[in-house]
């Protein structure tokens, strides 16, 4: 008996220092045309959130109870032969909240420039020194694009590592016919210039961002409301530095795109005079909302 539970605890602890750090959730929105048996958008999902789920993508220990809820959409939009899929892949993580239930969105990306090839019965494969196929290195792109942020939320400049690893997986991508991967391609709201600026000093307020918002703010809510939202608040009016330098760029309009109603929520209920230097910088900083950030003032 004292050796079955010995074996039980070996195999727990094994698990518990081996747990993948993502829970992601894969749904395939299929095109109004189909060249396949549609039954390879569900063999799409299972592969797929295999291959995101069963990795270990990080060097750190998680518990199983610690891994990140995410989500991957892709919209299949033509199919120009049985293999071949085009469409758009939109990414989004959250993160617990200390001391509630609550779970505060860090992530939500639409990517446009989505295409690949797909094999019901291969394997998806990714290694870091070489991009095999596009499915894999954009999987995997967001992956660490997800731990990153995240790692990020949780201490300063904490995802470093795995942005690295983004900009590795975009280098090795320069040669891949699909688009998505370069400097050239028309615009800036692509894979390239997301990582490229994000590693910059220039976005380092954003990083910071990241941190102070989170751990320093949400995290602290529940006891130090006040304080917290004022941490909040300055880390926004802080964004400005990057907009001097970079007005509309593709990091803030993703930023915005995954807090901007959490924002909203947060600073409505305070007094005109506390909450309009937020409201005013989020007029100037995520333009396109400004109908929603109007409702802060009324």
């Amino acid at each position: 008996m004292k050796s079955l539970v010995l074996f039980l605890s070996l195999v727990f602890f094994s698990f518990k220092l081996h747990a993948q750090e993502l829970n992601c959730n894969v749904t395939i929105i299929q095109p109004q045309v189909i060249l396949a048996d549609p039954a390879i958008f569900q063999t799409m999902e299972v592969v797929m959130e295999e291959f995101i789920n069963s990795r270990k993508w990080s060097r750190d220990d998680w518990a199983p109870a610690e891994r990140i809820d995410c989500n991957m959409q892709i919209t299949v939009e033509s199919q120009p032969s049985q293999r071949q899929f085009k469409g758009s892949i939109q990414v989004g993580s959250s993160r617990p909240v200390y001391n509630s239930d609550y779970k505060t969105p860090i992530l939500n990306i639409n990517d446009r420039n989505f295409e690949f090839t797909f094999n019901e019965n291969t394997q998806v494969q990714w290694s870091i020194d070489q991009h095999r196929d596009n499915l894999s290195s954009v999987l995997a792109f967001y992956a660490n694009l997800i731990l990153a942020s995240d790692y990020d939320s949780f201490s300063l400049e904490g995802g470093t590592d795995h942005y690295i690893i983004c900009q590795t997986i975009v280098a090795n991508a320069q040669n891949a016919p699909e688009a998505g991967w370069r400097a050239e391609e028309r615009g800036q709201q692509n894979r390239f210039w997301l990582i490229e600026n994000i590693v910059t000093q220039t976005f380092k307020p954003l990083r910071d961002c990241l941190y102070n918002y989170h751990r320093k703010g949400m995290d602290k809510m529940f006891t130090e409301m006040t304080a917290s939202r004022k941490i909040m608040s300055d880390a926004i009016l802080e964004l400005n530095n990057i907009h001097k330098i970079k007005p509309s760029s593709y990091n803030m309009q993703v930023f915005f795109y995954a807090k901007s109603d959490e924002i909203i929520a947060i600073f409505t209920p305070l007094p005109v005079e506390e909450k309009k230097p937020v409201y005013e910088m989020l007029k100037k900083l995520d333009p396109g909302n400004i109908v929603k950030y109007d409702k802060m003032m009324q």
